[in-house]
């Protein structure tokens, strides 16, 4: 068993256009996904791109801080 921090960590993408957008007519929201990610492998920040549900596109999902 290992001790200390967890290896796999729990991370959200946000969408960057819905972001800039804002709560505009166009946006009616912020796109978010969840998912695990291994700290050891991946120490950076992911970035996807993902269907966004507001922008009916595919948009590229940036992790965000929690």
């Amino acid at each position: 068993m290992a001790k200390g921090k967890d290896v796999r960590i729990r991370v959200i993408f946000e969408c960057i256009s819905c972001v800039r957008k804002g709560a505009n007519e166009e946006s009616t929201g912020i796109s978010r996904y969840s998912t695990q990610k291994n700290r050891h492998n991946t120490p950076g920040q992911l970035e996807f791109k993902k269907i966004c549900r507001y922008c009916r596109k595919h948009m590229t999902h940036h992790e965000i801080k929690k």
